[in-house]
C-alpha cells in the first residue's frame, strides 16, 4: 500500500545528514550569536573572569575569586563567567553574594560542565569562537586566576585583541603573583627581550593578589580610561617602563 504524504511527513526518520552539514551547522553558529546577543545586550557594565574549573571550594584562589564577585558586584559590576565549577563558580557566588547579576556561558564539552548553581542568566554555547565573543564584547575588565590552557587562551586572545586594536583597551588583571610570576619574566625576558611585543602592547596588564586592588584598577579605567589610570595601583604593573630595553635605531631600521 502506498503511504499517504500525511504519514511521511510524521514518520520519525534517521538522523537526516544534512544535520551534520557545514550549512546547517552555519545556522546553529548564527543562532548562538544571536541568543547570546540578545541574552547580554541589556546587561550594563560587567568584568569577565576566568580560571580553573578544578579549583576546589577550600582552595585560597576560590575564595579569592567569591570575594572578587561580592566586590565587583557592590561597585555595580555585573560578573561574567564560563559557568562552570571551580574559579568560574567562585566568581558568580560573590556575585550572587552581593546582589549583583551573576552571568553563565556554559560550552559543551564531553567530560565537563553544566552551569553552577550561582547563575542568575545562563547561556548555553556548542561553539568556542561564539562564546569569546560574549566574554569580549560585554566586559569592561578582564580577570584572570590561575588556571591551564582555556584560561591562557583566554588571557591570550584578550591580549592580542588590544594590540591590534580589535577592541577598544580595557585592564587584563592577572590574580596570583606566585602563580603568574614565571610568565611574566618570560614575557619580559623573551618577547620584550626578542622585540617580538612592543612595550606598550603590556601596559594593561596588571598583577596582584588583592580582589579590592583589582576591583580599584578596573573602576578607574571605567572612570578615566587609559591614560589617567595608568597612575592607579602602579605597583601592580608587572612591566614597567625601566625592565624595558628598547631597541636602538640600527635594530629599529634593520642594521646589524
Amino acid at each position: 500500500m502506498a503511504r499517504t504524504e500525511d504519514e511521511a511527513l510524521l514518520q520519525r526518520p534517521a538522523r537526516p545528514e544534512f544535520l551534520d552539514s557545514d550549512p546547517w551547522r552555519s545556522l546553529r553558529i548564527l543562532s548562538e550569536f544571536v541568543e547570546g546577543f540578545d541574552a547580554l545586550a541589556a546587561v550594563g557594565p560587567a568584568v569577565s573572569v576566568f580560571g580553573s574549573a578544578r579549583t576546589r571550594s577550600d582552595h585560597r584562589y576560590y575564595g579569592q575569586a567569591r570575594e572578587l564577585g561580592r566586590r565587583l558586584a557592590e561597585a555595580g559590576y555585573a560578573v561574567i563567567t564560563g559557568g562552570g565549577p571551580g574559579i568560574m563558580e567562585a566568581a558568580n557566588r560573590g556575585c550572587q553574594d552581593g546582589r549583583g547579576l551573576s552571568i553563565g556561558c556554559n560550552i559543551e564539552l564531553p567530560m565537563e560542565q553544566g552551569l553552577n548553581p550561582y547563575i542568575d542568566l545562563g547561556v548555553e554555547f556548542r561553539y568556542f569562537f561564539a562564546r569569546k565573543v560574549m566574554f569580549v564584547k560585554y566586559a569592561d575588565a578582564f580577570v584572570i586566576f590561575p588556571g591551564g590552557y582555556g584560561t591562557l587562551d583566554e588571557l591570550f586572545e584578550a591580549l592580542t585583541l588590544i594590540q591590534t586594536h580589535k577592541v577598544q583597551d580595557f585592564p587584563v588583571i592577572l590574580m596570583g603573583t606566585d602563580y603568574w610570576t614565571g610568565m611574566i619574566d618570560w614575557i619580559r625576558g623573551s618577547l620584550l627581550g626578542e622585540a617580538a611585543i612592543d612595550p606598550e602592547d603590556v601596559d594593561l596588564l596588571r598583577l596582584t593578589d588583592d580582589p579590592e586592588e583589582a576591583v580599584t584598577i578596573i573602576g578607574a579605567y571605567s572612570d578615566k580610561h587609559r591614560a589617567a589610570a595608568a597612575a592607579v595601583e602602579p605597583h601592580t604593573q608587572p612591566i614597567a617602563e625601566e625592565d624595558v630595553d628598547r631597541p636602538s635605531s640600527k635594530t629599529e631600521q634593520g642594521e646589524s
